[in-house]
């Protein structure tokens, strides 16, 4: 995974940790059918959620 850099993805949430949940919840809204935030050409799940992420089209809150 080059692109986006796990370093610019960790400065909008808390750590690697919240990061990982919250791209994995993400990606699993998206293989359930929830539509694409983001133009993307990639077929998986995560690496949409990762650009969504990264795009600023998903907030996330702490519980």
């Amino acid at each position: 995974m080059n692109e986006p850099a796990v370093d610019n993805l960790v400065e909008q949430v808390e750590s690697k940790y919240s990061l990982v949940i919250a791209v994995a919840k993400r990606a699993r809204e998206i293989v359930d059918g929830s539509p694409s935030l983001v133009e993307n050409k990639s077929p998986k799940s995560v690496t949409v959620a990762l650009k969504e992420i990264d795009a600023n089209k998903l907030n996330y809150h702490k519980k």
